[in-house]
């Protein structure tokens, strides 16, 4: 089974120096690559595949004698992962690849093999680097390393994601066990089956205030400034802060839900469509709903349990989750209502998770669950 490792790295200055030369270069390759296949597709409507464009390293390295100082196989490193975005592209995945920008705050390169990582000492030697570099391991890890990932974020931070090889299987679904049903909201962040409601803890809205004058601040610096980059960097380490509350919010919430639950049903949403709405966009962004749901199948892939997704078509806040009667005439404020059909009374979101539960266990009965 395979595992990330995060770990905080604190470089020296020739080590600063080595990445930023080291991010460079692998941008260059992947930009270069990226228009080669762009314009022998369009000039001679083939493709270039990425062993292809592998063998052409050594040739691109005669010519640019500077792509000699970095590790080689992060520059095929590089091709692999244009490739990973074209067959994205061609499963409609994602759009079409763009070129890597110097100015992207957020920078990477990969290190598939020849690293050593020494946890006793803390430190993580890279090739072409003769020193090793400072990190931070604050839990350890057994098995067979696999490709890292340098990285550095927008507030000037390095970190390395070690894929680990733990050797196990990831183990089998349990049929038998507790099943919930789980409608995420804006007003609370899921609500559950069994009544529970999880409030939303709204980061991005408890910092806006701030967030905006930081941002006024900016814009009002002179472009070049060294106070601009200054406020660039106050303006990215809250933006940093904000995506760390959510994404271990998003941790707990899942952790504790894939612990006390055997499978776990959803509601498959539209989530690039719903964001179109301007009135609601902000609100479902500091949500993320998408990250959310991301943790909950990696954890249940990693314990043996089960996620279930009903379709997004399925009305499942109109319908009443005791007789079935549908309530066309139900509207995005009305947050209770009375069945006309058996008079029971409807708590929205909790009607919504109840129903979510039910049609995933109709369709496991049927053998449409998805």
């Amino acid at each position: 089974m395979l595992r990330a490792y995060k770990y905080r790295l604190y470089p020296n200055k020739s080590q600063i120096d080595f990445f930023e030369k080291q991010f460079g270069t692998c941008r260059f390759v992947y930009n270069w690559a990226l228009d080669l296949k762009s314009t022998v597709y369009k000039d001679e409507n083939r493709s270039i595949s990425k062993n292809e464009l592998k063998k052409m390293l050594p040739g691109l390295k005669v010519q640019y004698n500077w792509l000699k100082d970095v590790n080689s196989q992060s520059l095929q490193g590089s091709i692999d992962n244009l490739d990973n975005a074209f067959q994205k592209f061609f499963r409609k995945e994602a759009n079409y690849p763009n070129f890597k920008s110097k100015y992207n705050p957020v920078q990477s390169f990969q290190v598939p093999q020849h690293y050593v990582v020494d946890l006793d000492n803390g430190t993580v030697k890279l090739p072409k680097l003769k020193e090793p570099i400072k990190a931070k391991f604050h839990r350890r890890f057994d098995g067979e390393t696999r490709t890292a990932t340098v990285s550095r974020t927008p507030t000037g931070k390095y970190f390395i994601s070690i894929l680990v090889d733990d050797g196990q299987e990831l183990p089998e679904k349990i049929e038998t066990g507790t099943t919930i049903g789980v409608d995420v909201g804006i007003s609370h962040f899921a609500i559950l089956s069994t009544g529970e409601k999880i409030e939303n803890p709204r980061h991005l809205k408890t910092s806006l205030k701030k967030l905006q004058h930081e941002q006024r601040a900016l814009s009002r610096k002179k472009k070049g400034s060294s106070n601009r980059k200054k406020q660039k960097l106050v303006v990215a380490k809250l933006h940093e802060k904000i995506a760390n509350q959510r994404n271990d919010f998003h941790h707990k919430v899942s952790k504790r839900l894939i612990d006390k639950n055997q499978a776990i049903c959803l509601e498959d949403l539209n989530i690039s469509g719903m964001v179109k709405n301007h009135c609601l966009a902000q609100a479902i962004s500091d949500v993320a709903w998408s990250s959310f749901i991301e943790k909950l199948r990696y954890k249940a892939d990693w314990y043996g349990k089960t996620i279930m997704q009903i379709g997004r078509f399925v009305p499942s806040s109109k319908l009443c989750s005791i007789c079935g009667y549908k309530n066309a005439d139900l509207t995005l404020n009305d947050r209770s209502w009375e069945c006309p059909s058996c008079h029971t009374k409807h708590d929205r979101d909790v009607n919504a998770a109840i129903n979510i539960l039910n049609i995933a266990l109709n369709n496991i009965a049927a053998g449409t669950a998805v």
